[in-house]
């Protein structure tokens, strides 16, 4: 099943964020209520809509493979360790963007084999784009107009200045004094997961993130941007793994083709 998957049913994953983008677009130029769930974070019908679509479709086309979703019910590690692969969804990734109408939200489903996302695919519905990859497929952006181009990383090096992408709504001062460390030429800023994928068609070099965040709001992206030739890891230069015991991610940092990398960690020191 996993081999045939990763061949060819990448576009049945993409059918299927598409029509989680639909949905949730039928939402978007309504008022919408908001809850909030236990750690204050926002949650609208449409995550839950978009939520419902996407479990809904991946286990009626495969069954057999678990799905951990952020809108559904939290698995333990006891039941899921054993997992040799499993879906993770972000239904609606930057909830407060969705509610601000800026545009900036995104659908996100990755394939998790082992610990590392195998299949990635971010469709930005309010702009009608589309990111996708597959393990030794390479990463592609798909444009409204179907325009349809491989995306690779950037080369620089750390010393010509690095062109830095960092989240409108997310920041701290461990990041700023991270990056006072290295030339910046420039400062970005993206909501949700297209910061990843601003990395990985070379938009900008690194995207530092030392606050919080869980499995399913990195995975696609990961896999899209180290199939762009890029790097994901942990601020201390481990890459960034799935299927923890926590499925929390305390930090991690985007890497285009940067040139002597490893002082980009060793000079954090």
């Amino acid at each position: 099943m996993l081999v045939s998957l990763m061949l060819a049913d990448i576009h049945e994953i993409i059918h299927i964020a598409k029509a989680a983008g639909e949905a949730i677009m039928e939402y978007y130029e309504k008022e919408n209520i908001v809850d909030y769930k236990e750690d204050n974070s926002p949650v609208t019908i449409a995550d839950k809509t978009a939520h419902d679509i996407i479990v809904k479709r991946l286990k009626e086309k495969y069954g057999d493979i678990p799905c951990i979703s952020e809108e559904g019910n939290m698995v333990s590690y006891d039941e899921r360790k054993d997992w040799s692969a499993f879906w993770l969804v972000d239904p609606l990734d930057g909830t407060k963007e969705f509610i601000g109408k800026r545009g900036e939200f995104t659908v996100n489903i990755a394939l998790i084999k082992g610990n590392k996302p195998v299949i990635g695919v971010i469709y930005v519905p309010a702009k009608g784009l589309l990111y996708y990859a597959s393990k030794d497929g390479g990463a592609w952006k798909k444009e409204d107009n179907g325009d349809t181009t491989r995306i690779s990383v950037r080369k620089t090096s750390s010393s010509d200045g690095l062109i830095v992408v960092a989240s409108r709504l997310h920041s701290s001062k461990e990041e700023e004094l991270f990056l006072n460390k290295f030339t910046v030429k420039e400062k970005r800023s993206y909501g949700s997961s297209l910061k990843l994928c601003a990395v990985a068609e070379g938009a900008a070099d690194i995207y530092p993130r030392f606050n919080p965040t869980w499995e399913w709001d990195t995975a696609a992206g990961q896999c899209i941007v180290e199939s762009a030739g890029g790097t994901v890891v942990d601020k201390s230069g481990s890459p960034l793994t799935y299927n923890k015991p926590s499925l929390k991610n305390e930090n991690f940092i985007a890497l285009g083709l940067v040139e002597n990398m490893s002082e980009l960690f060793n000079r954090q020191q």
